[in-house]
Formats: structure tokens, C-alpha cells, sequence
């Protein structure tokens, strides 16, 4: 009798102590089980350094977290239009997407100078303001009214001026001209007496082609290449006055990241960095070679901006970033944060980058 309560006694502490562990392993196996997100992009699927570069967050993410965060990505116009990607992840329908901030300028103006500025940051400056000379703290303030996290995630570097169908000897040639060209520069473009047209890379060529622009932007050598710009514009200039050192943005819903515990949150962030690094090495390997292809093999008429049309431009520039700041005190903060930077990193640069320049070549 003893024996046979000692072992129902047992069985009950058994059961008991199964129950007691079950709750508490529980939510560790509910901690591992897989979170599925989705990404949505500018760009059109698989897009070269761009559209690669969203790909490959994805990869990492899935890499560094052990398959416990898994991002599809979405071309522009697979899942949203590729100009659609503020609001779906404002609004929550997705939870990430790939972009670039001054698409949004109308809708919030000051995102626009965490792009890119006429004649302002090349890609090291931009990322030395935006990473550790408060530029962020601004961008996450800018946004946060939006439901968005932002974060850093690639650089052009310098781009080059565009592809015109005339050529650019004064001013006046800028009169009516109608030019894919967006942000900050587009803004520019238009004081100067041109028409600035916001489309999407993807319609770009054909618009080009079929004469609905007179010229566009877009990045540099190696990307224009792919785009087949030579087949539809005459002339390739340089420099690119209106980005020269164009960020890219990895925005995250708010409330999806902070859903994420604090190591995946670490895992997206550590995928950004690296995707920021990656894409400006991939543009400066590639661009050289893409250029001599255009001039060699395809007879592009490389031209460059006159110098007194590039002093009127960064006249005109200034004007622009005046109006901008002065409508928008958000904008003017950023702005006002802007100049502090440059005029500390370029008094740095007289003494380091530009003297370097002039004597770097053997």
C-alpha cells in the first residue's frame, strides 16, 4: 500500500514538474520561431548594387540570425508602386523598405537632405554626419511622426551631371529643359528655368527615348551602362553638382522593430553598415571601366559642366536651400545641423584631402 502511494505520489510530482518546466521552456522556443517580414524597394528586382544590396540585407539578416528573421524582397511594382515604398511601410503593410529619402520630399521636405545636397557631402562626409555628427538623431526625429526607423544603407559617391540631347554651354541651355532629376537638385534645376520631372529608374529609358524628357540623372558609369542611356542621349556630363554623394535608406515600421528583441534589432543594424560599405566599394570599382566602355565602344561624347555654369548653379543651389529651410523649420534645423558639419569637415579637408589631391599620382 505504501509502495503504490509512493508511486502515485511520484507520478503526480512528475506531472506537476513537466507542467511547471513546459511553462517555462515554452516562450524560449517561442523566442526561436522564425519572424517573416517583408521589404519593399525603389528598384526594379535584382537591380544592380541597388536592388543587389536589398537582396543581400536580406541574406545576412537571415545568415547572422540563424534563419530566425526572413526578409522577402520586393521590386518596385511587385507588391507597391516603386515610388509607394514611404507609405507602405508607414502605414504598416509591410514591415521594411529600400529607398532613398528625397523621393519623399514632398511629403516630409526635410527627409530630402539626408540624401543628398548640391554641392555638399561627397560619400565620407555624408556618412561621417549622418553616423556620428548627429545627423541621425535628426533623420530618426524627422521621421518618427511617420512611423519610421531610419538607417543607413549604401552611397553613390560622387555622380556624374546626367545624359542631355543638347548640349549645355550657358545657362540658358537650362530654359525649358525637361529633366528626370530628383530632390534638392530638381528644386535647382527648375530656379533655373527647366522643368524637374520625378520618375521611377525603371521608366526612365523609355521616357528618355521616346522624347517625354529632354535629359536625365541617375547614378554613374557603371549603372548607366546597364540602363542603355547611350542608346537614347547624345551627351554624358560631368561632375554631378546636384548629388555628390547620394545616401541610400533602410527604413523600418516602428512598431515591427520594436517588436524585434534587442539581438535581431543589433542583426538589421549590423546588415545596414555593411550594405553601406558594400554598395559605394561596388560604384567606385566598377565606374572607371563602365566609363571607358561608353567612351570607347559606344562613342559617348563625355563633356564637362562649364565653370560658369557650375558657379551659377551652386549660386542657385544656395538660394534653394535658403527657401527650403526658411518654409520648414524641421528643414532648418537639419540644415542649420548641416552647415555646422561642413564648415568643420571641410576646414579638415583643406588641410588633409584637398593638398592630397593635387600631388596624390606618381
Amino acid at each position: 500500500m505504501e509502495r503504490r502511494n509512493f508511486i502515485k505520489n511520484l507520478g503526480v510530482g512528475a506531472a506537476g514538474l513537466a507542467a511547471c518546466l513546459s511553462s517555462r521552456v515554452a516562450p524560449a522556443f517561442a523566442k526561436n520561431k522564425p519572424i517573416n517580414w517583408k521589404m519593399v524597394t525603389t528598384w526594379p528586382p535584382h537591380f544592380p548594387v541597388l536592388g543587389e544590396s536589398a537582396d543581400m540585407i536580406a541574406k545576412w539578416v537571415k545568415e547572422m540570425s540563424d534563419g530566425r528573421l526572413n526578409i522577402t524582397v520586393y521590386g518596385g511594382g511587385e507588391l507597391v508602386p516603386a515610388l509607394g515604398v514611404f507609405d507602405a511601410v508607414t502605414q504598416g503593410t509591410v514591415e521594411m523598405g529600400h529607398s532613398a529619402s528625397y523621393y519623399w520630399a514632398g511629403k516630409v521636405p526635410a527627409a530630402q537632405f539626408f540624401a543628398a545636397v548640391p554641392f555638399g557631402f561627397n560619400a565620407q562626409s555624408m556618412n561621417s554626419w549622418i553616423l556620428n555628427g548627429g545627423g541621425m538623431e535628426l533623420w530618426e526625429e524627422v521621421y518618427a511622426p511617420f512611423n519610421l526607423k531610419p538607417l543607413l544603407a549604401g552611397n553613390t559617391g560622387v555622380q556624374m551631371g546626367g545624359w542631355f540631347n543638347k548640349e549645355i554651354k550657358t545657362m540658358a541651355d537650362f530654359k525649358g529643359l525637361k529633366m528626370r532629376i530628383p530632390g534638392l537638385g530638381g528644386k535647382v534645376l527648375k530656379k533655373a528655368g527647366g522643368n524637374a520631372i520625378l520618375v521611377a529608374g525603371g521608366e526612365i529609358y523609355t521616357n528618355l527615348d521616346r522624347g517625354v524628357i529632354d535629359a536625365t540623372e541617375w547614378v554613374g558609369p557603371y549603372h548607366d551602362l546597364k540602363m542603355g542611356f547611350y542608346k537614347a542621349a547624345k551627351y554624358y556630363y560631368y561632375p554631378g553638382w546636384h548629388e555628390p554623394g547620394t545616401a541610400f535608406e533602410l527604413t523600418v515600421n516602428t512598431k515591427a522593430w520594436e517588436k524585434l528583441p534587442k539581438d535581431l534589432q543589433a542583426i538589421v543594424d549590423a546588415a545596414s553598415y555593411k550594405s553601406n560599405m558594400w554598395v559605394i566599394s561596388e560604384f567606385e570599382a566598377k565606374n572607371n571601366d563602365a566609363l571607358q566602355e561608353l567612351i570607347t565602344k559606344h562613342h559617348v561624347q563625355l563633356k564637362q559642366f562649364p565653370d560658369e555654369v557650375l558657379k551659377n548653379l551652386k549660386k542657385l543651389s544656395k538660394e534653394v536651400l535658403d527657401e527650403v529651410a526658411e518654409a520648414d523649420p524641421m528643414s532648418r534645423k537639419v540644415y542649420d545641423s548641416f552647415l555646422k558639419f561642413r564648415d568643420n569637415i571641410y576646414a579638415w579637408n583643406k588641410v588633409t584631402e584637398e593638398l592630397y589631391q593635387q600631388f596624390k599620382h606618381y
